[in-house]
């Protein structure tokens, strides 16, 4: 059974993308996580976005569907718009911020920053990827700041 994953993608009038800095490793992300029991994937992002930012957000439409295969999930990536909530630290993330796609922090997961991508440079169609390697955080060191 594949575990499943949401993310959104979010950016504000400068084109800009939300990211989110982890606070158990040194890793910057956009918002989203694992499904829980019986929540539909847009109900999930929709949860992971106001735990992990403050925000509230309105799912325009689904950008990805990512096989990671090594790590057993299925990841979906969506376009999201922000529609309320302040931008604030939670107990999953000390930092939120937008960047420019151009100057993403170094420490972003690479299939992070390439789901980024997809959706931006695909903006009429659903991209299907399976994305190979280890995972992020194992290469950087879960818990290392």
């Amino acid at each position: 059974m594949f575990c499943l994953g949401v993310f959104a993608i979010i950016s504000d009038s400068q084109q800009r993308i939300l990211l989110c800095h982890r606070r158990d490793s040194d890793l910057w992300n956009p918002p989203g996580g694992r499904l829980e029991a019986g929540e539909a994937p847009w109900q999930g992002v929709i949860r992971e976005v106001k735990e992990e930012t403050g925000l509230d957000v309105r799912v325009e439409r689904l950008a990805g569907v990512y096989s990671k295969p090594q790590a057993n999930e299925v990841v979906f990536s969506f376009i999201c718009t922000v529609i309320g909530g302040l931008p604030t630290v939670t107990e999953e993330g000390d930092r939120v911020a937008f960047f420019a796609v151009e100057s993403l922090p170094p420490n972003t997961s690479p299939k992070q920053v390439e789901r980024v991508h997809d959706a931006l440079d695909h903006p009429d169609q659903v991209v299907t990827k399976v994305q190979r390697g280890r995972p992020y955080i194992e290469l950087v060191g879960k818990g290392k700041r």
